[in-house]
């Protein structure tokens, strides 16, 4: 079960409906996808998809490091030696989290394949996983357009853009909330939009409405830790870090230090699985509760995160409705309403058609 070689494939996939938020709005996916070669003819494939403003990763530099470094680390590699070569991946070069996890996607996936189980089992465990919906950023009269259709077509949780504005940022939240049945829960994620003390004063203002807040996510800059702390410090609605948090080393500082209430686990950017795992495991030793999330993303690289989420005891949030928005069916996953099914087959659950040669 020894490693022959990377294959890269890259392909657009538009969306649905134009995707806002304070960093970016998106009109199409660029996805790469990676499949492992085994000298057997086992295939893993795996998925990436580039955000310069997060991650900083180009679809360019995703091939590039799969295809030379990532390649260079596991060619030779026996699968069996799991951990070791999932080491690899991580220690070949700095930085190129994207690519990163699409190897080690496309090397779990392998490997739970090899043993003709499902991820999920391979993890450990398969949970219930329902998601939320995201609304996108726009003017108020829309998003509360787009929450009540959310909400009509079963989506207790909206995640609810803001921060691109942030003089509308309450006029948008009050807009969606008059057109909600009341036990419709809101996720704010403002993607760094805020300054600590603006972020506070809304705070404040949401807190007075009594609105049915879960969290808010992300309101100041990723490298402004002290103002995260500050804001989550005079908050008495629970605060996540998303973009603070790229690697298990970030999660212990932000869980002991108690940044944030809660931490979002994304795999584009903390690495892969294998990373994602150690990030759930140290905040759980802190008490901090974790979600998993994605970027705009395949349903290849979202239903990795979908298996983790059903595995891991401290995933207790989910944020797993990025293939809906694409004009392409979901491989990997399904989905009834807000919940999200993961298949029995082995590994991802692809069919062996779509594993690509």
């Amino acid at each position: 079960m020894r490693i022959q070689k990377i294959d890269v494939f890259t392909r657009k996939v538009p969306l649905l409906a134009a995707f806002k938020t304070a960093l970016r709005t998106v009109t199409e996916v660029e996805i790469i996808d990676a499949v492992i070669h085994f000298e057997n003819g086992m295939k893993g494939r795996g998925s990436a998809a580039p955000s310069y403003v997060i991650t900083g990763d180009s679809a360019e530099s995703i091939k590039a490091a799969l295809l030379g470094p990532i390649q260079e680390a596991i060619s030779g590699k026996n699968l069996f030696d799991f951990q070791k070569t999932l080491s690899a991946v991580q220690s070949c070069c700095a930085g190129n989290p994207s690519a990163k996890a699409a190897a080690d996607i496309a090397l779990h996936d392998a490997f739970s394949r090899s043993l003709e189980i499902p991820l999920w089992k391979l993890l450990g465990g398969r949970k219930p996983l329902t998601t939320c919906m995201t609304i996108s950023a726009d003017r108020p009269e829309k998003m509360a357009e787009d929450a009540k259709i959310a909400a009509e077509k079963g989506f207790a949780v909206l995640k609810v853009k803001v921060g691109a504005d942030p003089e509308q940022d309450f006029e948008r939240v009050e807009a969606i909330q008059t057109v909600l049945p009341s036990h419709i829960r809101l996720r704010l994620d403002a993607n760094q939009g805020w300054d600590p003390k603006q972020a506070v004063a809304f705070i404040r203002q949401f807190e007075k409405m009594n609105w049915n807040i879960e969290l808010i996510e992300q309101p100041v800059a990723a490298s402004d830790w002290d103002g995260l702390k500050y804001v989550t410090d005079h908050s008495g609605i629970p605060i996540m870090a998303d973009e603070s948090l790229f690697s298990a080393k970030d999660a212990m500082k932000l869980a002991a230090g108690r940044y944030a209430d809660m931490l979002n686990i994304k795999l584009m950017k903390c690495g892969g699985l294998s990373e994602a795992w150690k990030i759930a495991t140290v905040a759980q030793l802190h008490g901090v509760a974790c979600m998993v999330g994605s970027m705009m993303e395949s349903s290849v690289s979202v239903g990795a995160a979908a298996h983790l989420a059903a595995a891991h005891p401290n995933i207790r949030y989910f944020d797993l409705d990025a293939p809906l928005w694409l004009k392409e069916d979901a491989s990997c996953i399904q989905y009834d309403r807000n919940h999200v099914l993961l298949s029995d087959l082995p590994g991802l659950g692809l069919p062996a058609a779509e594993l690509i040669s």
